[in-house]
């Protein structure tokens, strides 16, 4: 089975790869000639999700899938949620977004945060949805080289390193979007 995964995001595809195995083939949108930026428009992971893997399906006649992430942080109201890639603006690096939570949490006792992620599979015109979720903390300062995003600043309960300084496999074996593909790959399987 052949399956296209709705990002422009490498270190996404690569953490797809490894979290799925052999059995399904996954496709980047580079793969299949599809170049643009993929809009997220939506006001909530689900949507976004939705919007992404409907547009690559519709306009490539593809099975595929998207998916959106937020970091929503207690203390922030759920901030900065479905606009955690753009949060700092719409240029910004993720340095730029790691940056602004952290000054915002300055002075603040409550640390307490979680990911989320919303999987969005269109196969054979069929529309489904998987979630996976993990609790934590940010801390009051970045930590570790690997990942990307938050990574450097997320540090999940029951841990005492940020999913930064974990290797790929043991952030997959517990990280929000390894929980949500379980569900997919569950789904596929099935």
């Amino acid at each position: 089975m052949k399956l296209v995964f709705a990002t422009n995001n490498q270190n996404k595809v690569n953490e797809i790869k490894s979290l799925i195995g052999n059995g399904v083939e996954i496709l980047s949108l580079k793969d299949i000639g599809c170049n643009e930026e993929l809009s997220e428009t939506q006001e909530t992971l689900e949507e976004n999700a939705l919007q992404k893997a409907s547009y690559v399906a519709d306009k490539y006649g593809v099975n595929c899938f998207a998916d959106d992430t937020g970091l929503e942080v207690e203390s922030l109201n759920g901030a900065p949620g479905v606009y955690s890639a753009r949060y700092a603006g719409m240029e910004c690096k993720a340095e730029d977004n790691m940056t602004k939570v952290l000054a915002e949490l300055d002075g603040k006792e409550n640390r307490a945060a979680k990911f989320r992620t919303i999987v969005a599979l269109i196969l054979n015109g069929e529309k489904h949805s998987f979630e996976g979720k993990i609790d934590g903390s940010i801390t009051r300062s970045k930590s570790g080289s690997d990942g990307f995003g938050y990574d450097p600043i997320f540090q999940p309960n029951g841990f005492d390193m940020t999913f930064s300084e974990m290797s790929m496999s043991q952030k997959n074996a517990i990280s929000h979007r390894g929980k949500a593909v379980a569900k997919l790959v569950a789904f596929l399987k099935a």
